[in-house]
């Protein structure tokens, strides 16, 4: 009884832990909701993203969600990188993953890799692209489309920037072929909008200016005001190109107006080279000579803030790589504790298990050996009867054997009495007969004579018969007989 509880509750210290982490409450569905809501909304209001990031992770702790814990901090992260908060983006991020990998959510994980690639693809192009390929490898794995569509995206601008334009148009077009096969909008519309940027980089203009129109017209459709402003800039560049200056004005106010709405300082600080550009193109010195000075302390500040955003990002990530480090070691503490634990566990049980089946053989060997011991006791008993049968018969076969020889003995004797005592009163009665039958001898004579021959033979009959089942007599005829007869 007490090993079988002891099986019940190891069982159930396993499962508790898997269990409690996998139970689906209503309060965990209110923090999905709120992890999605801020998602939806990262484009058009970052910090509502923060806002709400910040409230799912408060109810995910409060009732131990590990993956709306992780979930959170992942939106939490997306909000701040939005915002232009790339260290803080990098610490919600980091924690993301560590909680997925904690919990073995494959695509929390591939998510987050995504967006730390896209943490890096402004400052380190390969480290970028070593986050985008891991993210692929594990939506590949797991062969989630969307997610697939959305790091091919993201691989084709990292190629872009690093002047691979073939490879660049290859997985933008990639991407937008996955993107409308789903009806995902929003990636139709960054599709289009790289490959806009990338057949402009490349002086196919034309083609260019034909996606970027679209996917101005998308962007404006969902109301996402940064991404407005980030078309309107390939764009502009197009219409300088081009020396159509009028419509390159239009969409540089154009683009002033969505960046200052969706209070995108980078975009407003790319807006205002290109007004650098187009007053230049247009040999309006003095306009671009003033761009040029607030360009100058714009940019002053830009590569300050970039420079401390840079430091703060490595910064960051090496603090949570220490930390990762102490807590692997924890971990692997806490695991080889857990295995110590476990194996106790079974070595007791074994223990337990061994004294149990030496003690049933113990108990078995002995009423083993005392069924032996009975079994010999009897055999024994068995022997002695056998013995005393086996001389019994002995000494039985022996006097039967005398007895055969005795009467073999007399058998003989009577075969030669019959041939010599019996045969004498015969051949008198045939002598008899003879006289008889001659009429040599009266009738009463002839009977009288009979009779005494008759008498003679039957009383030598029974003479025989006494004396064969007398063994006692030695010889068949015994003397008086003989004697009596021959008178």
């Amino acid at each position: 009884m007490t090993l079988r509880y002891l099986f019940i509750y190891i069982v159930l210290l396993v499962t508790f832990d898997s269990y409690s982490q996998s139970y689906k409450t209503k309060d965990s569905l209110v923090i999905d909701s709120l992890n999605r809501s801020g998602y939806d909304l990262r484009l058009i209001d970052p910090e509502k993203t923060i806002m709400l990031g910040q409230e799912a992770l408060n109810q995910a702790k409060k009732n131990n969600y590990k993956n709306g814990i992780a979930e959170s901090h992942r939106t939490l992260g997306i909000g701040c990188y939005y915002l232009g908060k790339n260290d803080k983006a990098i610490a919600n991020y980091l924690i993301s993953l560590s909680t997925f990998q904690e919990t073995n959510n494959l695509v929390g994980q591939a998510k987050v890799y995504n967006n730390i690639g896209n943490l890096y693809k402004e400052i380190n192009y390969d480290k970028a692209l070593y986050y985008f390929q891991k993210a692929l490898q594990i939506a590949t794995k797991l062969n989630l489309q969307d997610l697939i569509a959305g790091h091919y995206l993201n691989i084709g601008i990292i190629h872009y920037r690093k002047n691979e334009s073939a490879l660049a148009l290859k997985y933008t077009q990639l991407s937008y072929s996955l993107f409308k096969k789903l009806g995902n909008e929003s990636g139709i519309m960054f599709s289009l909008q790289n490959q806009g940027v990338i057949y402009n980089s490349i002086n196919q203009t034309e083609k260019a200016e034909m996606l970027l129109l679209e996917a101005n017209k998308r962007a404006k459709m969902a109301e996402l005001n940064s991404v407005v402003a980030s078309i309107d800039l390939t764009l502009i560049d197009i219409y300088i190109k081009k020396k159509d200056f009028k419509r390159a004005d239009s969409y540089l106010n154009e683009g002033k107006n969505y960046a200052s709405v969706g209070k995108d300082t980078k975009l407003q600080s790319d807006l205002l080279k290109k007004s650098y550009q187009l007053e230049s193109k247009r040999n309006n010195y003095k306009q671009a000579l003033l761009y040029l000075q607030k360009l100058y302390t714009q940019d002053s500040i830009e590569l300050q803030n970039t420079i401390t955003k840079k430091f703060g990002l490595f910064e960051e990530q090496s603090k949570f790589e220490a930390r990762e480090k102490k807590n692997i070691i924890e971990l692997e503490k806490a695991k080889t504790n857990r295995i110590i634990f476990f194996a106790s566990i079974i070595v007791l049980i074994l223990a337990v298990i061994v004294i149990f089946l030496l003690t049933f053989s113990i108990k078995k060997k002995a009423k083993t050996n005392k069924l032996l011991q009975q079994l010999n006791e009897e055999i024994s008993l068995q022997k002695e009867n056998l013995n005393t049968i086996n001389q019994n018969l002995e000494e039985i076969i022996s006097e039967r054997t005398k007895d055969l020889k005795i009467k073999n003995k007399k058998l003989s004797e009577y075969s030669s009495h019959l041939s010599h005592q019996i045969r004498g009163p015969v051949a008198t009665i045939k002598g008899l007969m003879l006289l008889q039958k001659d009429a040599l001898m009266g009738d009463k004579e002839y009977i009288d004579e009979v009779s005494k021959c008759i008498n003679e033979i039957d009383n030598r009959i029974i003479n025989i018969n006494a004396v064969l089942n007398n063994l006692s007599e030695p010889g068949l005829i015994p003397k008086s007989v003989d004697k009596e007869n021959i008178s």
